[in-house]
């Protein structure tokens, strides 16, 4: 479930058109090639990570690794730009205007899994969070945006 959660909102957010800088083949043991670009920026980027291992599908290369005790996610473009960090966080992390209007808009629900999606630059609006939020009939996307706006984002089940 976790997978599909976060495939479904990384794939909805980041449509990439991609102009492959190196090709992607599968080695003949049946392993994920993840191109020399996408690799020398990953390790400049993420220069402490561990437990590095690597998805690669036609749009993107996906890095989940360990940082500082962290498990992460890494998103790069095939041209080696990184599109975004995800990880997962407690729903207290949430600015406390958007716990309620989750509480108020979501009443029944309760948040199975909150990931912190951070695009990388420094401005204000760099941090974005989705909540799966679950009840006994559906489970529904939500987006928080840095000011705390709650958005529905796309129906799960």
């Amino acid at each position: 479930m976790k997978k599909l959660f976060i495939s479904t909102a990384i794939a909805a957010l980041f449509t990439v058109n991609v102009f492959a800088a190196n090709t992607i083949t599968k080695t003949e043991d049946g392993s994920e090639n993840v191109s020399n670009v996408v690799t020398s920026k990953f390790n400049n980027d993420f220069a402490r990570a561990e437990g590095v291992t690597w998805k690669v599908s036609p749009k993107f290369q996906k890095a989940t690794f360990t940082i500082d005790g962290v498990k992460k996610s890494a998103f790069y473009n095939l041209r080696g730009e990184l599109i975004g960090v995800t990880e997962n966080v407690q729903f207290r992390v949430l600015p406390e205007k958007a716990r309620k209007e989750i509480a108020q808009k979501y009443e029944g629900y309760f948040a199975n899994e909150v990931i912190k999606l951070d695009n990388g630059d420094d401005s204000f609006d760099s941090i974005t969070y989705f909540v799966d939020l679950k009840s006994s009939k559906e489970e529904v996307l939500v987006r928080v945006t840095p000011s705390a706006g709650v958005y529905f984002f796309q129906q799960v089940k």
